[in-house]
């Protein structure tokens, strides 16, 4: 067997198949790296063993989870809040917040198991493989990338007969082939049967915003110097704050945005989002802004807001973020 890769894994139907073409393709090790940002998997918690397993059932050599849910509420989620960051004045950054974070214990994992490389499983229409690939050339230049969804000319369909053929368990069917990214601060859906811009969005891709309580509530979030620090009187760091308002906003059905977006590569794809806290969180702050900033002040933050919204991965460029990992993140 060749050089040793490191790939960033999700568990879902691409970068499963990945697994399994970096080495019958490319001949390498791979190492499959899954971190955890906050994925909800339906509310309950992603199932880690089974990701793991899922990646040693493609191939990999090692399966390692990343808990880095406490660095992306603290070192990435807050600070988009406090510049009410939404990608063309509509969505919170759900994706762009959680690359950086993904990026440094790539390269982190790389220097650990003497990999000679990294990879991912953007393909060539969206804005995922910028965020990796100029993340991984600030951090560590000398690292290759390997980006096999970008040049094996697959299609959905053709992965959900390789990941049959290889023995890969996936949950991916040719009748609902959803392209899903999610963690703390959202949840993003594209492909299947939401590209028809004129078709609406079916009722199966949602689960963070099913409607499981009828009565209205009333939620008062705390706040120090822009950062939310209590919810409903109760003092919270900001995981357990946005978790739990996720939990409140997204069963009373708050927290959905169906659009059309301009991608950096020059195309336009349709979204489905699902925000709950981003959403309360990003209104809430908005409105203490209005009450409490001097006119000046407010209307130049107001300007600067789209610009903090389209810069690098989120709201700083994404080598100034991407420093060494909070002492809260951990290996499991």
């Amino acid at each position: 067997m060749g050089d040793r890769v490191v790939l960033a894994y999700s568990g879902g139907l691409d970068t499963s198949v990945a697994v399994r073409w970096l080495i019958e393709h490319e001949g390498v090790e791979v190492i499959a790296v899954a971190v955890d940002v906050g994925q909800s998997a339906d509310r309950g918690g992603e199932d880690w063993d089974a990701v793991r397993n899922r990646a040693l059932a493609a191939g990999a050599v090692e399966a390692v989870v990343v808990d880095a849910r406490y660095e992306m509420a603290e070192q990435f989620c807050v600070p988009a809040l406090q510049a009410n960051a939404r990608y063309e004045g509509k969505y919170p950054l759900v994706s762009a917040l959680s690359r950086p974070v993904i990026v440094r214990h790539l390269v982190a994992q790389a220097r650990q198991h003497g990999a000679t490389a990294v990879a991912h499983g953007c393909t060539g229409k969206g804005n995922d493989q910028v965020r990796f690939e100029v993340g991984v050339r600030a951090l560590a230049p000398d690292l290759g990338i390997y980006a096999p969804a970008r040049v094996w000319g697959l299609t959905r369909e053709d992965c959900v007969e390789l990941a049959a053929k290889w023995g890969i368990p996936i949950t991916v069917t040719k009748e609902k082939l959803y392209s899903i990214d999610d963690n703390l601060w959202g949840k993003a859906i594209e492909c299947g049967a939401i590209e028809d811009p004129w078709a609406p969005a079916p009722d199966d891709v949602y689960s963070l915003t099913r409607v499981t309580e009828a009565d209205p509530v009333e939620v008062i979030v705390g706040f120090e110097a822009g950062v939310p620090i209590s919810l409903d009187g109760t003092a919270l760091g900001p995981y357990d704050l946005i978790a739990g308002l996720g939990r409140i906003a997204g069963s009373r059905g708050f927290g959905r945005l169906d659009m059309i977006e301009n991608r950096r590569v020059g195309i336009k794809s349709r979204e489905v989002y699902e925000c709950p806290a981003a959403l309360a969180l990003i209104t809430a702050h908005a409105d203490l802004e209005d009450l409490t900033l001097e006119r000046d002040v407010h209307h130049e933050k107001a300007r600067l807001e789209p610009r903090s919204s389209t810069t690098g991965c989120g709201i700083r460029p994404c080598a100034a973020r991407c420093r060494p990992s909070s002492p809260r993140a951990s290996v499991t």
